[in-house]
């Protein structure tokens, strides 16, 4: 197992305890299998992640580690491609999961979906100050967590991923492009790559507190829904920056020579979330057709 210490929320998974530990021990607990490998170098940095997550939720859910080099069989009976990959597991069937190394905010999220933290398990005031801080105060937080442990070079990609959402696209890049090998190759990492450009139509715009004022004073202010299209999308609400896009394609699609149509199939390039493309695709589809 990659993680320092056994707790009894965290174990192995193989093919002998798969079906008692992972699919029956679902029915009871959801279990958030992680499919990783020794050499993999995302996998260093999700890994104990999960596992931090998995004792702080205290048991109201388990993590089952898979090591792919292992467990060839099972890591095919989930059709994995990439690792690391994360499945949940619930009531013995996949409920859901990611490929690649998310950050710990992203982490928490995802798992805000499925699982029902235990009263008590959790610091909730310390959680929601993560969930809710704005890129610039995760910035601010990057920046010293580097300074006291400059040798965690994840911390480096989370640097960047904030500049970007910030809309600091040359510090972002710069910051990417001085990553290790292992991380520039990472999803996140190439993802990023090709959402700076969006990144880059935010350098000298109004705040999103400002974009939200300006289209609630004036539905017709088309730039604001563009600008505010990108930084939600960039930010942790993809699917209503999204929106704002959908709403110039069927309201003003010529505005900017066709600015809404460019964004949405921009926007298309930079998520991970295949069912949201799909789904968003279709509606852009119904209304060009």
């Amino acid at each position: 197992m990659n993680t320092a210490v056994a707790t009894p929320h965290i174990f192995d998974v193989t093919t002998d305890n798969f079906e008692a530990d992972v699919l029956q021990g679902s029915l009871k607990t959801p279990v958030l299998v992680d499919f990783w490998a020794t050499w993999c170098g995302p996998c260093k940095s999700l890994g104990p992640l999960l596992e931090k997550l998995a004792n702080e939720y205290n048991g109201a859910f388990r993590l089952a580690k898979v090591d792919v080099d292992k467990n060839q069989e099972l890591a095919g009976m989930f059709g994995i491609r990439s690792i690391p990959t994360v499945m949940l597991v619930k009531d013995g069937q996949i409920a859901d999961g990611f490929a690649g190394a998310l950050p710990e905010g992203q982490l928490r999220e995802f798992l805000s979906r499925h699982v029902q933290p235990l009263d008590g398990d959790i610091e909730d005031a310390a959680e929601d100050e993560t969930l809710l801080e704005s890129p610039e105060q995760a910035i601010n937080r990057l920046q010293q967590e580097i300074a006291a442990d400059p040798g965690r070079a994840e911390l480096k990609l989370d640097l960047a991923i904030a500049l970007a959402q910030a809309g600091h696209a040359s510090a972002a890049e710069a910051e990417l492009n001085a990553l290790p090998a292992n991380l520039a190759t990472d999803s996140r990492a190439v993802r990023l790559r090709s959402q700076l450009d969006l990144v880059r139509s935010l350098e000298g715009t109004p705040s999103l507190d400002v974009l939200q004022q300006r289209v609630h004073t004036n539905p017709q202010d088309w730039e604001a829904h563009d600008l505010l299209g990108v930084r939600l999308l960039l930010g942790n609400d993809p699917a209503t920056g999204l929106e704002h896009w959908l709403l110039l394609l069927e309201k003003a699609r010529d505005w900017n020579e066709g600015q809404a149509k460019k964004r949405l199939l921009a926007a298309f390039n930079t998520l991970d979330d295949a069912e949201l493309v799909g789904r968003y695709r279709r509606r852009m589809a119904s209304l060009l057709f």
